[in-house]
């Protein structure tokens, strides 16, 4: 984002944070209530582009959205919505990005307050890579021709009794809207909700089945070298022969055995 709507987001969060706060039974509406509003500009082109207009006021952005959304979604939705379009964006679609970002974070204060993050974080985290590991769900899952509610119905199909519900509304806004690679999509979000705990978030690639202690082991070093607490997303990987692959971020430690003889191979080369 260009520096207007950096700005622009963090007043928009800002605004998201003052709607939830002292009520535990708003943040899962807004969220969900969030998605809708965001559904309903990705489908009104000239709406979407009227509410991002820098050339006409921010309080009459702010109208025209209290005009058209209120009475349809609650209050603290709508505060959070006319903060949002009151602001000065950059693009468009920075605004629409933000609100999706918003009703994440406001799910994901539900599953908080409803301690139930960790098992959404790791849910988000095992079905990303269940879609990495299955082209063809990924196909079906990010196919463009499809529509939004086939693959709603197909994710409802996969999860449905089996995930948090906010496990599921999460996941139906992101494959109805992602562009790029669902796996990381599920990345992203897995990662948002160890930040909400103050978390990094470390992909693990092993050899073999790690015990629990040994997981409680690698996520106490990971914490001494960066300086914060470490959740272990670990995926088994027997292609490494033996040893780990740990990524955070952009950082990647590679002590597994193929790691060990590609370097080998080069300095030989």
């Amino acid at each position: 984002m260009y520096a207007a709507s950096r700005e622009a987001s963090s007043r928009s969060r800002e605004a998201l944070r003052a709607a939830l706060t002292g009520s535990d039974s708003a943040a899962a509406t807004t969220g969900s209530e969030l998605f809708a509003v965001v559904s309903v500009l990705d489908d009104q082109r000239p709406l979407r582009v009227a509410l991002a207009d820098v050339s006409v006021s921010g309080s009459q952005r702010a109208e025209l959205s209290e005009r058209v959304f209120g009475g349809k979604v609650s209050p603290a939705t709508l505060a959070v919505l006319t903060t949002a379009v009151a602001q000065h964006w950059s693009r468009t679609s920075d605004l629409i990005d933000t609100l999706v970002l918003l009703g994440q974070e406001a799910l994901l204060a539900s599953a908080s307050d409803s301690s139930r993050l960790d098992a959404v974080e790791d849910e988000l985290f095992r079905l990303g890579r269940i879609i990495a590991d299955n082209p063809e769900l990924e196909q079906a899952l990010s196919d463009r021709s499809k529509p939004a509610q086939a693959k709603r119905d197909l994710l409802d199909r996969l999860l449905s009794g089996k995930t948090e519900s906010i496990t599921l509304t999460l996941a139906e806004q992101v494959v109805t809207r992602q562009r790029g690679s669902l796996g990381a999509a599920f990345d992203d979000l897995s990662a948002l909700a160890a930040a909400r705990r103050e978390q990094i978030v470390a992909h693990v690639r092993a050899a073999v089945e790690l015990t629990e202690q040994q997981r409680d082991r690698l996520a106490g070093s990971l914490r001494r070298i960066y300086g914060k607490p470490v959740t272990v997303h670990v995926q088994l990987d027997r292609s490494l022969l033996s040893g780990l692959v740990v990524r955070i971020g952009d950082d990647v430690i590679d002590g597994s055995a193929t790691g060990r003889l590609e370097r080998l191979r080069r300095a030989l080369a």
